[in-house]
Order: C-alpha cells, then sequence, then structure tokens
C-alpha cells in the first residue's frame, strides 16, 4: 500500500485496491476470479494485455504502461496515476461526482502517452533550475517548459500533445490530491495555437507515386494470382510428407533401393545459385521423400563418416551417383512451375526451386502481397485490415464485400464493410490459406508466433525487397524503394476513385468518414484531392483512351457503319470523312490516318447516355453552360448539366439507344399509371419528351 505524502491535501479519491478498469467489457479471462487486472495502487506498471481487447495491429508492448525513470518519484507516481484514472474513466462514479470532464478517449495507448508527457516535464525542471516537484511551480513555468519543448526541434503535433496533458491536468487540478499550478496557463486559447499547429483541412497524407504504386500492385497481384497454386502446392505435399513419415530410420537402405530402382523419382536438390559446380542434394527432403522424419537425415550424414560408417558413405554414393546420371530436381515438392518471360528475354520457372526453407519465406510473401492487394485496392485502414477474420467476404447490398472491425474514433468497436472487386477475393483466399492464426487473416506465419503482431509498413518493406531479391527469376519490373505507408494507398485510391464523376459519396462511404455533407466530408475531399505526380500520368491515360475509341469510330466510319446521331455525330463524320480524303489523296496507309488523326481537332468526351462534342477551349453552342454559375477555374462544359437532347454538341451512339429505349418504356408505365401524383406525373412527362427527342435524332418510334 503506497503511503500518503506529505504534500498530499487529502487523501486520494481512488482505493489502492480499486480497478483501473471501469465500466468496459474485460476479456473472459480477466472476469475469472483472481485473474489480474491492473489496480489503482500498482506503482510499477498497468498491464492491459488479456484485460482489454487489443488491436490487431497492436503490439502487446504498447497495451502496458510503465512508471519508470523519472515517474519512480512517489510525488509523481501518484500524480501520474490519480490523472491516468480520471482520463481512463470519465464515468467513474467519484469522477462524476469531482466534476471533472477531460476530453479524449480511453486507450491504453492515451496513458502511454500521459506518462511519456509528464517524464519530458519531470526531466525538464531540474536542467532549467526549477524545483524538482510541481507543488512549487507556477503557471509561467508551464509555458516555459513549452517554449522549451518546442525549441528542441518537436513539431508542432507532438507539442500539441504535451499541451493538451497540461490543459487536462489544469481541469483536473481541484480533485488531486497532490499540488499542481491552479488555472490553464493558455485562457481562452485553443491547443492548436498554443502550439503553433496550422488549422488547414488540407491532408499530409502523400499520395503513393505511380512509378512505385503499378510494379507494386503488378508484382502482388502476379504473386497472388500466379505465383501462389505453386506455393500452396508444395505446401500441400510437404506437409503430406511429414504426416507420413516413420520416426525410425529402420528399413531405410531397403527402402532407398527400392526408390531408386524407380527411373521416375528425382534426387532433390536445393536450388542452384551462381557458386555452384554441381547439384547440392536435399538431405532433409530426400529423407522425407523416403518416408522418414527430418531427423533420420542423419543416415546421410557426412559427419557420420568420419566415425567410418560404411553405410553412411554407401547411401552417400547411390545418391550422388544418381545425381550423377541427371536423375535430380530442384522441384521436388511442386513439379513444373509456372512458366515467366524475364528481362533477358529468356524463359522459364518463375523459382529456382521451392524447398522447406524457401517456403516459409514464399508464404511469408504471399501474405505480404495479400496485404498489398488489400491496403491498395479496398481504401482500408491498417487496423481495419489487421481485424479481419477468416471468412470475411460477404455480400453486401448485393455487392462482395470485406467485413472488418473500424477501430479509428470509436470505442465500441462496430462491425463494417468494404466493398471489393474480385482480386482481393481471391487475395483474401491466398491469405487465410498461409495464415496460421485460428482467426486472423493477417498474422505471423510462423506457428511460434501467434501472439504476435505484424505491422503493415514492415510488410510493405519486405514485400518490396522480396520482390526486388527475386526479380531475375520472376521477371517482374523492379520496384522502386520509395517512402511508402499503408494510409498513402488509402489517399491514393481515393484519388483515383474521384476521377470518376459524382463519385465523392462513394468515395467517403468507402473511407468510413463521418457523414457532415451527405456521407462525404471535407475530409474525403482531402483524400480525393489531386496529385501532382499524378496529374501527367492521368492526363496521359485519358488521351490514350480517348485516341483508341476515337480511332475506333474511324474504322468503323469508312467500313460503312453507323457511329452516331445528332448535330455533334455529324461533324465527326465529316472530319473522318476529310481524314479519309486526305489519305487516299496521298495513298496513305493505317498509319497515316493515325497521324491525321492525332493531329486533327477532333474533341470527343465519351459518356454514358451520350457523347461531347464541345472543344473544351471554346464550347460554342454548349446548353450546359446557359445560364450556369461556372465553378471558379473549370474549363469546358459541365457534364452533370447536360442535355442530349437540346445540345448542338450531342453525340448519340448506338450503344446508347438501348438506355434511351428502356427509359422510355419505364416513363411510359410511369404515365400511365392511375394513381401517380400530378406532380410525379408532370417530371414523367418531362423524362419521356426528352427521351423521345433523343430517339427522334436517331429515327427511332416515338
Amino acid at each position: 500500500m503506497i503511503l500518503n505524502l506529505p504534500q498530499q491535501r487529502h487523501p486520494s479519491l481512488f482505493r489502492d485496491d480499486e480497478s483501473v478498469v471501469q465500466g468496459r467489457s474485460l476479456l473472459p479471462a480477466a472476469r475469472e476470479p483472481g485473474a489480474y487486472v491492473p489496480r489503482f495502487g500498482d506503482s510499477g506498471f498497468w498491464d492491459f494485455n488479456g484485460v482489454l481487447k487489443r488491436p490487431a495491429n497492436v503490439a502487446a508492448s504498447s497495451w502496458k504502461v510503465y512508471f519508470s525513470i523519472e515517474l519512480e518519484d512517489p510525488y509523481w507516481n501518484l500524480l501520474t496515476r490519480e490523472f491516468m484514472m480520471f482520463t481512463f474513466n470519465p464515468r467513474h462514479p467519484v469522477v462524476l461526482k469531482s466534476g471533472v470532464v477531460l476530453g479524449g478517449k480511453g486507450d491504453p495507448r492515451t496513458l502511454q502517452h500521459i506518462a511519456s508527457h509528464l517524464r519530458a516535464m519531470a526531466r525538464w525542471a531540474p536542467k532549467h533550475g526549477r524545483p524538482a516537484r510541481p507543488d512549487a511551480w507556477e503557471l509561467a513555468d508551464l509555458r516555459e517548459h513549452i517554449v522549451d519543448f518546442a525549441a528542441d526541434g518537436n513539431s508542432p503535433a507532438t507539442v500539441r500533445g504535451h499541451v493538451i496533458t497540461i490543459k487536462n491536468l489544469a481541469a483536473a487540478e481541484p480533485a488531486l490530491s497532490l499540488p499542481w499550478p491552479a488555472g490553464d496557463p493558455w485562457p481562452g486559447q485553443s491547443t492548436r495555437v498554443v502550439a503553433k499547429l496550422s488549422a488547414s483541412r488540407a491532408l499530409s497524407t502523400p499520395a503513393v507515386p505511380p512509378a512505385t504504386w503499378f510494379p507494386l500492385i503488378r508484382a502482388a497481384w502476379a504473386y497472388i494470382h500466379d505465383f501462389a497454386p505453386d506455393i500452396l502446392r508444395a505446401e500441400q505435399r510437404l506437409r503430406e510428407l511429414e504426416e507420413a513419415a516413420c520416426p525410425s530410420r529402420v528399413g531405410i537402405d531397403a527402402r532407398l533401393a527400392e526408390w531408386l530402382a524407380d527411373p521416375l523419382n528425382k534426387a532433390p536438390v536445393h536450388a542452384p545459385s551462381a557458386d555452384d559446380e554441381a547439384p547440392r542434394v536435399n538431405w532433409h527432403l530426400l529423407t522425407l521423400h523416403l518416408g522418414y522424419e527430418k531427423r533420420a537425415r542423419t543416415a546421410f550424414s557426412e559427419r557420420n563418416a568420419s566415425r567410418a560408417s560404411l553405410l553412411t558413405e554407401r547411401r552417400r554414393r547411390l545418391v550422388l551417383a544418381a545425381v550423377a546420371e541427371g536423375r535430380f530436381t530442384p522441384h521436388a515438392l511442386t513439379g513444373e512451375l509456372v512458366q515467366v518471360a524475364r528481362s533477358d528475354g529468356s524463359t522459364g520457372p518463375w523459382h529456382p526451386g521451392i524447398g522447406p526453407r524457401q517456403l516459409n519465406d514464399l508464404k511469408t510473401a504471399l501474405r505480404d502481397a495479400a496485404f498489398v492487394l488489400v491496403v491498395g485496392l479496398s481504401m482500408m485502414r491498417d487496423s481495419e485490415i489487421h481485424e479481419i477474420l477468416r471468412n470475411p467476404v460477404v455480400e453486401h447490398y448485393s455487392t462482395p464485400a470485406i467485413a472488418s472491425t473500424k477501430i479509428k474514433g470509436t470505442t465500441s468497436r462496430p462491425g463494417k464493410h468494404w466493398w471489393i472487386a474480385e482480386p482481393l477475393v481471391e487475395a483474401l483466399e491466398v491469405a487465410e490459406a498461409v495464415s496460421q492464426h485460428p482467426e486472423r487473416v493477417f498474422a505471423p506465419v510462423h506457428t511460434t508466433r501467434q501472439d504476435g503482431t505484424v505491422k503493415g509498413v514492415k510488410m510493405l518493406a519486405a514485400f518490396v525487397e522480396f520482390v526486388n531479391k527475386s526479380r531475375t527469376w520472376t521477371g517482374l519490373d523492379e520496384i522502386p524503394t520509395t517512402y511508402i505507408r499503408p494510409h498513402m494507398f488509402r489517399r491514393t485510391m481515393a484519388m483515383l476513385t474521384d476521377q470518376f464523376p459524382n463519385s465523392e459519396i462513394a468515395t467517403g462511404i468507402q473511407l468510413k468518414h463521418l457523414a457532415r455533407r451527405a456521407l462525404a466530408n471535407a475530409t474525403t475531399r482531402s483524400y480525393a484531392a489531386s496529385d501532382s505526380d499524378w496529374a501527367k500520368y492521368l492526363e496521359d491515360a485519358l488521351d490514350n483512351v480517348t485516341f483508341r475509341k476515337i480511332k475506333d469510330l474511324y474504322e468503323r466510319h469508312t467500313a460503312g457503319e453507323e457511329i452516331g446521331f445528332g448535330p455533334g455525330a455529324e461533324r465527326v463524320k465529316d472530319a473522318f470523312d476529310q481524314i479519309e480524303a486526305t489519305v487516299k489523296a496521298r495513298s496513305g496507309d493505317a498509319r497515316t490516318a493515325d497521324t491525321l488523326l492525332r493531329t486533327t481537332r477532333i474533341h470527343i468526351r465519351f459518356g454514358m447516355l451520350n457523347n461531347c462534342t464541345a472543344d473544351h477551349t471554346n464550347p460554342v453552342g454548349a446548353v450546359c453552360l446557359e445560364n450556369a454559375i461556372v465553378p471558379e477555374g473549370h474549363v469546358g462544359p459541365l457534364d452533370e448539366r447536360c442535355r442530349p437532347d437540346r445540345c448542338a454538341n450531342s453525340m448519340i451512339g448506338p450503344e446508347h439507344l438501348p438506355i434511351y429505349d428502356s427509359h422510355q418504356r419505364t416513363q411510359l408505365q410511369l404515365v400511365n399509371n392511375p394513381s401517380l401524383p400530378a406532380c410525379r406525373r408532370d417530371l414523367a412527362e418531362r423524362e419521356l419528351q426528352i427521351t423521345r427527342n433523343v430517339l427522334k435524332m436517331a429515327g427511332g418510334t416515338q
């Protein structure tokens, strides 16, 4: 029991035997009688492992709070523990009765930060000639501490964390048993202002550079889609051999003779290296193929030969003779591997030979590749990915989705869904196959570290390093070793998604941002903001796609097919006719036509309901711009105000007609419904007239 200190103004509000965890759901083991739960009187540390559920991406060390170094002083120790009780248990009856209301969330990591902040204050005081304990401090001392802390080069965000702790201590001061300077050192000022932290809403998270993003995603998909079957087949074969292995090596000579008598059997050898002059037999794998446990490989050990083991020498000679005859393979576990084209122009297996040792590395690479695809294409946070459990793919609003748990910004850990495409379904299946954890998909691959935590940052770095080291065999592109973090992929995918019209709400839902404005808030816009590295790439990619579509229209037009209807289509046809005439006059070929198509100013913006032929630099006749408020900096037509039936720039393609035909039938059903309200009928009639005008351009029935 901690004795009262002479500086205490009154006894502490909390008993020494009182649980630190109040009003929270404990893990089942912590509810058992006599189970460890941190108590207020524990002055050495508070360990929340096994007591509160720890997020899957948080290490066990982050779930334990130490009162060490400067906090071993009895004054600082008691002060820290009392303040943490107020912070961690805002609904505690004693806390409510005291009237102390502190911001923030109750998380052991928050308590670790508080301990670090108080250590910094305790360390600062004697260095700057201040009393060792805060009972003799004044508010000016706290202000001076923050000034010195910022002058040491700490970032404004870090300084703000220390300011928050000091302000919360000021709020809790009346209820603390030990003296603390009374009052707020910065009355009327926010923590951002004190820390000189910019209040800009611009997101500081950079996007993954396209030079890194593309080869990384392609490499991850190659490992999941192309290489994973070989790796999983090797794991299955190794498991079968180990399960069938005999613990005793009795009869191994007869078994070896029988095995060598079959010409189809080949001795397993290690993967070749540049230094190898001859194949090296994998005695461990050979022992398993003979039907014996790996410890029986001593039957082939050269160490036994030094003790005049004639049997050992004989066995080795038999195997090495078979190898000399060419009866060996580095692919004993897999058979033939997937063939790949390499950068030097050669074609061959993607791996030199998968043995038991290489298999562990490759299973880890598969887990990392699956993580790359999920973090790169789903917009999930790192914490949400680590919370994915087995069988995570469900149907959410008739679309495949990942079921996981949202951690950030909540203490209730609500279940959420993230829509995904088929490649991610395949990636999760592979990740499940290599995971040894009974519940989690992304966990340490080796069974000896089931309680360990894998870091997303380390998985990304390890996969990049692994791919680059294996490029000689896999033929994959080199991945630049740039700075990449999981949240950067979330930012990148949000930016790419924003290239599609009206995607803001969908992006906000996928990012799981709180709804301030129709399910998408300012943070969503920051995530989706353009990136300079990607801007040029996206512009070039869009230009290439547009040219391919224009070229396809030209080829169809010259072949006599109908390419579109309406005034915009007629202008495009005239331009194509002029190009065709020029090609014939020059006796040109397809290359001449391509050159003319690139140099001729043909403006087509392809859409779902029509194609716009307006010149973005001079959109003459664009109905969408009539009486419109054009946003600052916008160039060209306004897509959301398009009127395909009225605009002189509209081009209705044959691919659009089924949509309008279906829409016409739908509106006719509505108009003919006698129970339809008058206002809804008027809207349906207007839609029907627009649809009929469009079909009239194409000569359709009205």
